[in-house]
C-alpha cells in the first residue's frame, strides 16, 4: 500500500485519486504519526486489468498440451 503526506496529497490529489480507482489498492495518508486511508468502495476485479494479446501464442493452443522441455532443461540440482 502506498503511503503519502497530507502535503504530497494535496499537491498530486488528482493523480492519486485516480490511481486508487484504476488499480483498487487503497492509499494511506500519514498525518502527524496517525494513519488515514483512501478506499475504494466498489471492489474491481482481479482480472479486469489484464492486456488482451491476441499474438502471445504463435501457432496452434492445442500443441502446448503435449509440450516437452526435457531436453530444454537440466533438472539435475545442486
Amino acid at each position: 500500500m502506498k503511503s503519502v503526506t497530507p502535503k504530497e496529497l494535496q499537491g498530486n490529489l488528482d493523480n492519486l485519486l485516480d490511481e486508487i480507482l484504476r488499480t483498487g489498492i487503497p492509499l494511506e495518508i500519514d498525518r502527524g504519526g496517525k494513519r488515514l486511508r483512501i478506499v475504494p468502495v466498489e471492489k474491481l476485479e482481479k482480472l479486469q486489468n489484464l492486456v488482451y494479446r491476441p499474438h502471445v501464442i504463435l501457432g496452434e493452443p492445442d500443441d502446448l498440451i503435449d509440450l516437452n522441455w526435457e531436453q530444454e532443461v537440466n533438472l539435475d540440482l545442486p
